[in-house]
């Protein structure tokens, strides 16, 4: 048995709570993942399908396809209100696709349940040498935890990624392990992660739709809440003198009144990705778009659309 998994979340339980993850994640070790072979699930490819409002809102297509200008935003679209939980517009929200680095919307809601903010975290050689985005962090470097998990977010680094899952749970394949049981208890049946950044692979993928529901459920967290909504941020090594500016991939914020996070992402496979959540005069939005091109002017498009359709429907309640 990896010494990991005998490891407990932070917050205090009874004997019998204290049992179940560990008994999960074996689980999760032996029982091969039905879903992920069922035809019904199957995962799909990229089309050319233009752009379908969800049943209900057949009168919302005409007027958001002149405000947004093009046919096909996107290949995934979910559009909802936060308050009633209502869908105000969706399209192929339950189609599996790669998710990029809105994977680490799950990786840092693990590292808060089962690190230490506190934690002092030295970056290993393998986490230094990750692809991609990267703050270039040098191996031996030593950090808070919770700045390597704002690095993560807020940049979406991928060497502050890794350092932190291989801090929690001592490699990354363990880490994953704990993101897909996650991912089982919130009910994420068409969710699979293979790595803890977000890169492209056969088994790794998500939905608009579980996108969705894993955001409000990060969006809980305080911690989290406050960092994807951060535009700036510097994080200094504790044992050299070396300091990182983070500046939000996220270009609505500071642009658009009331947004509040959440991540962005990219790969060659995924397109450009997007969750956001934004709120106005009392009313909430949260958008996932999955593989669009013009992430800004159709996120931007999509929130103003959402807003008048909650402004048009509390009129016809007055």
């Amino acid at each position: 048995m990896h010494p990991y998994l005998l490891r407990q979340p932070r917050r205090s339980r009874s004997s019998a709570e204290h049992r179940w993850p560990l008994l999960v994640a074996v689980a999760a070790l032996c029982v091969p993942m039905l879903w992920m072979s069922s035809p019904s699930r199957a995962e799909t490819y990229p089309s050319t399908a233009p752009l379908m409002s969800s049943a209900g809102f057949s009168s919302g297509l005409k007027s958001i396809h002149p405000l947004l200008g093009a046919r096909t935003i996107a290949q995934s679209v979910l559009l909802k209100d936060l308050t009633t939980g209502r869908t105000i517009y969706e399209f192929e929200a339950d189609r599996r696709l790669s998710p990029a680095s809105l994977t680490k919307v799950m990786s840092a809601l693990v590292i808060l349940e089962y690190g230490h903010l506190q934690d002092y975290v030295s970056v290993s050689h393998k986490a230094a040498s990750a692809r991609k985005t990267r703050l270039r962090l040098r191996a031996g470097q030593v950090f808070a935890l919770e700045d390597l998990v704002k690095a993560m977010l807020i940049t979406s680094a991928n060497d502050a990624c890794l350092a932190a899952v291989e801090h929690v749970a001592e490699s990354e394949e363990w880490f994953v392990l704990l993101m897909n049981t996650k991912a089982r208890t919130l009910g994420l049946l068409d969710t699979h992660f293979s790595n803890a950044c977000g890169f492209d692979a056969p088994d790794h993928y998500s939905t608009a739709a579980d996108l969705a529901t894993l955001s409000e459920t990060a969006l809980q967290h305080p911690v989290f809440k406050a960092f994807v909504r951060s535009e700036l941020e510097v994080i200094t090594a504790v044992n050299v003198n070396r300091s990182y500016l983070l500046r939000n991939t996220n270009r609505l914020l500071g642009r658009m009144p009331g947004v509040e996070g959440v991540k962005t992402g990219f790969t060659s496979k995924a397109g450009r990705c997007l969750i956001a959540k934004v709120s106005q005069n009392g009313k909430q939005l949260l958008l996932v778009l999955l593989h669009t091109t013009r992430r800004w002017n159709t996120a931007s498009n999509l929130i103003q659309y959402g807003f008048q359709r909650l402004d048009t429907a509390t009129g016809a309640m007055q």
